[in-house]
């Protein structure tokens, strides 16, 4: 069918219909650049990728029915209305009537984003695999300074610390850290909440220095305000899957010395232990909650929790730091890697210097069913208790020892958290360099090189679970044929020839060893010279002659598959070995490295 003539600029199709640029966008909503990029953040709207770009590829693009669903937005009425009212009190203020300037502070409309995060996350799985950048960012919000000129208020960092401590006691508290890596950036978590793995980046315990001109505050608050909301939601939830009452109220003397973490705990183990009395207490609905809290009133009931966390847990009860209720009713079965986890420190009690990062063990050690105390008012227990295991101490050299106790490093901890067993402490002990601190995100056997101390940890396992390794240098690639391997794929090239040449050096020293027991039998010595050694040598060099050769074959066999190969196939096997030779050559290097390190070890001593 012929296609009717179309005049230009009548009816667009294709791309030029579905898709428009972020100027025309912006004109369309009436609305400024700031004001978009806000609704864009808030309503979770992003660029999209036209295969063919209408306008340029250097114009940003929406899809029409996003810039439609901005366009029906309530929160857009809600803004237009704000800009009204702050030109209404910037006009009062140049007339000089502070009267009229102070009552319309009063009526500017508020929003929340209750609704928002109900429309973006449906089911409470979705929200959990969007937690990895929200938990980023308000434990990096947590630890930034107060700014007026970045609009950095001191509630607003008060409120992403509260929220952070409330995430990381509940995880203390069900024992679902799996994860500790400690690195230049920070200290990266992961836990596993209703068996969606969450991973966050937490700053160090440093003074930060916010930068001027790299960074748009204005763009980063946005989204903070987005994942404030997220979070207090997830954490509603999750408190009260476990029988919590949320938002917690803590003990106002420990809330004033900086022990939010601490007063945490206490309080989901009185409120455990009076859940398990009394299930049927009344309890307010979440948005409720948040909005008592917003507004800073206490419940009714406040005074009868604060009293239930001064007389049913003592402050210097030992028990009572991240020790909460194990028997709680409603609770779901756990898991192997939960029991695992929560009987790794069980038996052991911890004490922190005041040097190492506090926050961070006082995490991971009751996530793992350990007891820790520290140096300062409201601590659990003190220095001189007798009880205690291990002191935790990050400096060249301890002055006063207890000999009931061990002195390690910060690293130990970590250490024994990602390899789930309790590891030597001889190698962390006070003025030692520590072992290499190796990252449990790192699958080191798909790498292809796995570090000495990886093999070590590996051992400590075996040993801990009575498994039986095989021996250092001699694996499945060593006992069946290298070139049925490559071809099925189980080991690339080069690994391939590694075991070609181990396999045929070990067929020699068996063919050597075989013929020395002959000649042994024969009554002759396998020392003696003369023609029969020269006969053994040429037998042997006989049978290295008749041997494959693994290199020769394995070439063979890549270029016979890259005939039959298509082009777009070929393409793919080619960038694929690139890879591979890349990942070797990096492996390569990693084993240089570590020659020069022995090298130069040896040198020094």
């Amino acid at each position: 069918m012929v296609k009717h003539y179309r005049p230009p600029g009548k009816k667009k199709e294709g791309n030029a219909a579905r898709y428009i640029t972020r100027s025309q966008a912006v004109k369309h909503l009436q609305v400024t650049l700031p004001l978009f990029r806000r609704l864009c953040i808030l309503k979770g709207v992003f660029p999209r990728e036209p295969k063919k770009k209408v306008k340029g590829n250097h114009h940003t693009y929406y899809h029409v029915k996003d810039v439609a669903f901005l366009q029906h937005e309530p929160l857009l009425e809600i803004f237009r209305d704000k800009r009204a009212y702050e030109k209404k009190i910037k006009k009062a203020e140049s007339k000089k009537n502070p009267d009229l300037a102070n009552r319309l502070r009063t009526r500017i409309p508020t929003y929340t984003l209750d609704r928002i995060i109900r429309e973006r996350y449906p089911k409470f799985v979705d929200a959990l695999r969007d937690l990895d950048d929200c938990l980023t960012m308000v434990h990096l919000f947590a630890a930034l300074p107060a700014l007026e000129r970045e609009k950095l208020e001191v509630d607003r960092i008060h409120n992403c610390r509260r929220l952070s401590h409330e995430w990381q006691a509940y995880i203390s508290r069900v024992h679902k850290l799996r994860k500790v890596f400690i690195s230049v950036k920070g200290i990266y978590y992961q836990a596993e909440v209703e068996g969606q793995k969450v991973t966050w980046l937490t700053p160090h315990a440093l003074q930060q220095v916010l930068p001027e001109d790299d960074v748009d505050f204005n763009v980063m608050l946005t989204f903070l305000e987005v994942y404030e909301t997220l979070l207090t939601f997830a954490n509603y939830h999750l408190y009260h899957s476990i029988n919590v009452k949320y938002p917690p109220i803590l003990d106002p003397r420990l809330e004033a010395l900086a022990s939010d973490l601490y007063a945490l705990s206490r309080y989901i183990d009185a409120n455990s232990r009076t859940s398990v009395v009394d299930p049927q207490a009344p309890t307010m609905s979440g948005s409720e909650q948040v909005e008592t809290q917003n507004k800073g009133t206490q419940p009714d009931e406040s005074d009868l929790r604060l009293a239930q966390l001064q007389y049913q847990l003592p402050l210097n009860e030992p028990g009572a730091l991240m020790r909460l209720a194990e028997d709680v009713a409603g609770e779901d079965e756990e898991d192997e890697d939960t029991r695992e986890c929560k009987k790794l420190f069980k038996s052991l009690k911890f004490f922190l210097s005041r040097e190492v990062p506090r926050e961070s063990l006082l995490f991971v050690i009751p996530a793992f069913g350990g007891v820790v105390s520290w140096e300062g008012e409201g601590a659990p227990f003190k220095e001189a208790d007798q009880s205690i295991t291990h002191q935790i101490v990050d400096r060249p050299s301890q002055g006063h020892k207890f000999l009931s106790r061990e002195y390690v490093q910060p690293q130990w901890v970590y250490d024994c958290v990602n390899a789930r067993i309790i590891l030597p402490t001889e190698n962390y002990l006070v003025g030692r360099v520590p072992p290499p601190h190796l990252s449990p995100f790192v699958d080191n056997e798909a790498e292809g090189y796995v570090p000495e101390y990886a093999e070590t940890i590996k051992r400590l396992q075996a040993a801990t679970r009575n498994e039986v390794l095989p021996l250092p240098g001699v694996g499945k690639e060593d006992l069946e044929d290298p070139q049925k391997l490559l071809v099925e794929g189980v080991i690339d090239r080069a690994e391939a020839n590694e075991a070609a040449e181990r396999k045929r050096k070990m067929t020699l020293e068996q063919n050597r060893y075989l013929d020395e027991l002959k000649m042994e039998v024969d009554g002759l010595q396998s020392s003696s010279t003369g023609p029969n050694n020269k006969q053994t040598s040429k037998e042997m060099e006989a049978r290295e002659e008749s041997e494959p050769d693994i290199q020769r074959i394995a070439q063979d066999h890549a270029n016979m598959s890259k005939v039959v190969m298509s082009r777009n196939k070929r393409k793919l096997y080619e960038a694929m070995e690139i890879g591979k030779k890349r990942k070797q050559a990096n492996v390569n290097l990693l084993k240089e490295r570590k020659k020069k390190m022995e090298a130069g070890q040896k040198f020094e001593s």
